[in-house]
């Protein structure tokens, strides 16, 4: 694995159930991402995509097997230490949105900065900027109910971004958009990346996102194998 990588998964098992009702999910899965590099992983429903985003995204433990986020351990500190390496070095962005319906996009994109301890009034600003880059410009003020699918994603993407964090990890981000909605999350975590030179790690079903990636897996019987071209 590279020594610059911003995450860096090894040997990732992870099993649900006891027994013979065992079920082995991860076998080896193995991954490792650079600063500002995006990676799609793709594979059948019920693969293990969202299990393997878990693990990384320090939410589940594995088995056996190490993350490492900027050059930490992540499964061998404490759950403290661990709770503040997910605040701080990782960004989520899910199949749903997961808005807080009460509170506007511009709240909800601040709200992990304000969790941070970072001021309601400098975290409203940050948000305000990252609102108008994924392209929701004067929609701040509106609530999830008001806002399209689209726009409520886009929102999350920018409450994933506000912390700068090492990492994005997104599952199915585009997994409940339609065709054309689809198509412009894609795009705006495409030009993202590149401009912020950010880090993404997408579980995704859509070809298009995963053929635009910088590195394409497969995850198949439990591990991880680009595939090239």
């Amino acid at each position: 694995m590279s020594d610059s990588s911003v995450l860096a998964a090894a040997d990732i098992w992870k099993s649900y159930g006891e027994g013979q009702t065992t079920l082995s999910i991860l076998r080896g899965a193995e991954l490792s991402v650079a600063p500002g590099e995006v990676v799609s992983i793709q594979g059948p429903s019920g693969s293990g995509k969202s299990t393997f985003l878990h693990v990384c995204g320090v939410l589940d433990p594995p088995d056996r097997g190490s993350v490492i986020i900027d050059d930490v351990d992540v499964w061998s500190v404490s759950e403290g230490r661990r709770a503040a390496i997910r605040n701080e070095k990782l960004g989520f962005v899910f199949q749903f949105h997961h808005l807080l319906e009460e509170f506007t996009l511009l709240e909800n994109a601040a709200m992990p900065a304000m969790l941070s301890g970072i001021s309601k009034g400098e975290a409203m600003e940050m948000a305000e900027t990252l609102l108008e880059e994924v392209g929701l410009a004067g929609r701040g003020s509106h609530f999830p109910s008001e806002s399209s699918g689209g726009e409520r994603q886009r929102a999350a993407v920018a409450r994933a971004l506000i912390l700068s964090p090492s990492v994005i990890l997104a599952d199915e981000p585009t997994g409940n958009l339609d065709a054309d909605s689809s198509s412009l999350v894609e795009k705006l975590i495409l030009r993202l990346a590149r401009k912020l030179g950010q880090a993404f790690v997408i579980a995704t079903h859509s070809t298009e996102l995963a053929v635009l990636a910088d590195s394409c897996f497969i995850l198949n019987e439990g591990v991880l194998r680009e595939i090239e071209g």
